[in-house]
């Protein structure tokens, strides 16, 4: 969706529409005193079920209870919880009142009464209107669209909202190369969520309304710009070099919206490298194949393990600045260049664990990519395919090692490799692994495609080890 303009366009207008509805029932709601929320998280597989909450004296609670145990109980927990709370704030409160004020003087004459002690508040779930008994189990108690009244505070249960499980920006930001954000969801996706980039205010910009511009010395706070970009991926430009940024999401799975998060990056936007030589080629690559078609991309990504030897530095790559040879620096041009080719099998050698993780999945999935992994020993190989246009249906991994040894196709060639102990010690140390996704077309189920991806190894003193891997 993300090549079509229109569908784009049609996309960004939706959203801005269910951003704007989404504003004004907010609005309505808290005209008409809105209830809190608090998010319960029941999975059937876990035996406990999570809820989650924030008492009015500001402090928030994480529960976890079981999902056999009686809503009673529960219900009894959260009213003792609420009574804690209580104190905690009146005896602060009361601290306050005692406190010597700036003159140095003691505490204010006459006695101050004391509060009257907190009786245990009422607390009762209500479900259509109507109390839950206190023998319902909380896997059945705890509904969506329940109401949990704590004293004189309502909570309207949401069971299960879209939420972010994992979020995180790169370490590593650079203008002109793309920022993909590393995001995982539960009850779900990243295409029905809604995201927001700003950019840190300049050092100097003029003063927010409201502002003091007599003040000389500058916020602890910095002060954020809306970029303009509502997308999940955002490119920073050469005048965002020096600012930090940040990230406002909303989970979402196309009915409703979970609660938002929001993240800032821990570095500023660095200088990029300029014009690369890839830049050239993706005049060529601009948009992605037609269903008839088949772009495929090969690309041996070099290990950080192998780039940070000192063989690596002096011999393989002198001409290489120490900083082009980071993994932190690598990924970012890695990441442009193969977004860059919008192709539709992408077969990876070399690669970190969590490069993949980290850096790739993020990555290309955001570009509507899908990508399975196998370690051999320090690094693998990786393998993406475009969902649009196909489905995996099996992964296979072979290793070349186990395959000479235990396949009867390769007896013969076994049995000539005993003659030599020597070779024979040194191929069998090898850990060259075959992966093989068999691919299914999306369009027609009865076209299928096996995609084989490999790293041989090779050494300019031993060219027939190369040679037995491809026999």
């Amino acid at each position: 969706m993300w090549r079509l303009p229109g569908s784009r366009a049609v996309l960004r207008g939706v959203r801005r529409a269910v951003e704007r509805h989404t504003r004004a029932e907010a609005a309505t709601e808290t005209a008409a005193g809105a209830m809190e929320r608090a998010v319960v998280r029941c999975v059937p597989s876990e035996p406990k079920l999570s809820l989650s909450f924030a008492l009015a004296d500001g402090s928030h609670k994480n529960m976890q209870r079981d999902q056999s145990e009686p809503l009673g109980r529960a219900l009894s927990r959260i009213a003792t919880n609420a009574l804690k709370g209580h104190a905690k704030a009146a005896a602060a409160k009361k601290s306050r009142k005692n406190r010597p004020n700036a003159s140095g003087g003691g505490a204010c004459a006459g006695s101050v009464p004391e509060p009257a002690a907190a009786c245990e508040p009422v607390v009762k779930l209500y479900y259509r209107e109507e109390a839950v008994a206190d023998d319902v189990l909380n896997v059945d108690a705890w509904q969506d669209g329940a109401v949990l009244q704590i004293g004189d505070v309502k909570y309207k249960i949401e069971r299960n909202p879209p939420a972010f499980t994992e979020l995180q920006l790169p370490r590593y930001i650079m203008a002109g190369f793309p920022v993909c954000p590393k995001l995982s969801l539960e009850f779900g996706d990243p295409a029905s969520s809604l995201f927001r980039w700003y950019k840190e205010a300049k050092p100097g910009a003029a003063e927010p309304e409201g502002g003091s511009p007599s003040s000389s010395s500058p916020s602890p706070f910095p002060s954020w710009t809306e970029t303009g970009v509502n997308e999940r991926v955002y490119t920073p430009s050469n005048a965002d070099i020096g600012l930090r940024l940040k990230l406002h999401c909303t989970p979402g799975n196309g009915q409703r919206f979970g609660p938002s998060r929001e993240l800032e990056s821990v570095c500023t936007v660095e200088a990029g490298p300029g014009t690369c030589t890839f830049d050239h080629r993706h005049l060529y690559t601009k948009k992605v194949t037609d269903d008839s078609l088949i772009r495929t991309v090969s690309y041996n990504l070099l290990a950080d393990t192998y780039a940070q030897t000192e063989f690596s530095r002096s011999v393989l790559y002198p001409y290489c600045a120490p900083y082009a040879l980071e993994v932190d620096y690598r990924q970012n041009l890695i990441q442009k260049e193969l977004t860059g080719y919008n192709a539709d099998l992408i077969c990876l050698q070399e690669v970190d664990r969590s490069v993949f993780t980290d850096s790739l999945v993020p990555a290309l999935e955001a570009f509507g990519l899908e990508g399975v992994f196998r370690i051999k020993q320090h690094e693998g190989l990786a393998t993406f395919y475009r969902k649009t246009k196909f489905t995996l249906l099996s992964q296979h991994d072979i290793s070349f090692q186990e395959a000479l040894e235990s396949d009867l196709l390769h007896k013969e060639l076994l049995e000539n490799l005993v003659k030599y102990p020597s070779a024979q010690e040194r191929v069998l140390q090898r850990s060259s692994v075959l992966q093989v996704s068999v691919l299914q077309s999306t369009k027609d189920s009865s076209k299928r495609i096996c995609v084989a991806n490999t790293h041989l190894y090779w050494h300019p003193k031993g060219r027939f080890y190369w040679f037995l891997q491809v026999l």
